[in-house]
């Protein structure tokens, strides 16, 4: 019998712990019609989870016996941060979710050129994100930041290993990139135009590939994060 999972914002510790979130409430009582005596993992998003027993469902709480604490282990041993443009709606959408099952801990939407689409709901993301890191098994919840501007993309990448992709960069490798901080660079629908092109590189980029077809945005976005998180 499957086990369900949910990421909250609240310490674990020995004893019982109160269910307040009233959209998790609903999920739980409403959409999975769980019942008290069944047995559901409970994650604090701090790399903590706990196997638990509801013992009560009353209104919008719930209470929950925690039998057994234990770490996460399956996160990632990169670092791994992803900075995308704002694709359109379904597009960046499917981005965040996937970036996330993959293993990437932060994501920073960019504004190039070339970005036909400057904004989105955050709120929405963020629920999609929380959902994905329950359903792929995360230890945490990736960090969703505000949109930014390509140049100002650049503070938030110092430090780290910069992969810049472009369709005539060099062809990425099989590579495993354990305990490295890593900054995977996507352009927008259109490509990168040639003076971001050249600000990357004086920045000390790699200018990778992923090989010679022509991928959407969304598509290579996924596909990187899960290359350098899972290589």
């Amino acid at each position: 019998m499957k086990i369900h999972r949910f990421i909250i914002n609240k310490n674990i510790r020995d004893g019982v712990l109160e269910i307040e979130d009233k959209d998790l409430v609903k999920q739980i009582k409403s959409v999975l019609r769980l019942k008290e005596g069944d047995k559901v993992l409970i994650s604090d998003g701090n790399m903590n989870e706990a196997l638990t027993k509801i013992i009560k469902i009353k209104g919008d709480i719930i209470e929950v016996e925690i039998e057994k604490i234990e770490s996460n282990k399956n996160e990632p041993s990169a670092n791994v941060s992803l900075f995308c443009a704002v694709l359109k709606r379904e597009n960046f959408e499917l981005v965040v979710q996937k970036a996330t099952e993959v293993g990437v801990k932060e994501i920073f939407p960019i504004i190039t050129n070339r970005t036909v689409k400057t904004g989105f709901k955050k709120d929405r993301l963020e629920k999609i994100i929380k959902e994905a890191s329950e359903q792929s098994g995360r230890g945490i919840v990736p960090k969703l930041h505000e949109p930014i501007k390509f140049e100002e993309a650049f503070v938030k990448a110092k430090g780290m290993t910069n992969l810049f992709f472009d369709l005539y960069g060099k062809k990425i490798e099989n590579k495993k990139y354990n305990r490295e901080v890593i900054g995977i660079w996507i352009g927008p629908e259109g490509g990168w135009e040639k003076d971001e092109l050249e600000s990357a590189k004086e920045n000390g980029f790699e200018i990778m590939s992923l090989g010679g077809l022509t991928l959407r945005a969304e598509t290579a976005a996924i596909v990187v994060s899960y290359l350098v998180n899972n290589g």
